[in-house]
């Protein structure tokens, strides 16, 4: 788990004040403990993170060109295609030809990749539980949602300008 830097710390190990109450601060270091206790958790299933979000992506009724999957996860085209190679180098995947349009590859999970996006997922949501332990249901709920609103804002709403 990555720390806080020495200039970063008090002499008890603790962040300094002036840093501790700061968001960003705070936000880096939340989501650097999840990411550890995460790739912790899914390490023995042989995938990333990153790669788990590609996987839980693939995993619908109807299948999806790497375009369409990319599109899902906000990733640039030239970072699925390495992504995808690497699920596939692992049988994790498979692409095959658009019966509809021959023009275009989908991927598909492989029955190892369902069976592995099952067990990660199982994984990384304890790992999940492990990391939000300090707080309360009602607390986990509040975090989430607020995450998520600022997140992903609602539009702006038009102002009405009437007299």
């Amino acid at each position: 788990m990555q720390t806080p830097s020495p200039s970063e710390q008090s002499s008890e190990g603790e962040p300094l004040p002036a840093l501790a109450s700061r968001l960003g601060y705070l936000l880096k270091h939340a989501q650097l403990r999840l990411a550890d206790l995460t790739a912790s958790a899914m390490a023995p299933f042989g995938v990333t993170g990153r790669q788990c979000a590609v996987l839980i992506a693939i995993d619908s009724q109807a299948p999806l060109s790497q375009q369409e999957v990319a599109r899902r996860l906000g990733v640039d085209r030239t970072t699925m295609v390495l992504l995808i190679d690497e699920l596939e180098s692992k049988r994790l995947v498979q692409r095959r030809r658009d019966p509809g349009d021959r023009r275009k590859n989908v991927v598909a999970l492989t029955d190892a990749g369902r069976t592995t996006l099952q067990k990660a997922s199982s994984a990384s949501a304890e790992a999940e539980r492990r990391f939000l332990g300090p707080l309360s249901d009602d607390e986990t709920t509040q975090l989430k949602e607020a995450l998520r609103a600022i997140a992903f804002p609602a539009p702006a709403k038009p102002v009405s300008h009437k007299h």
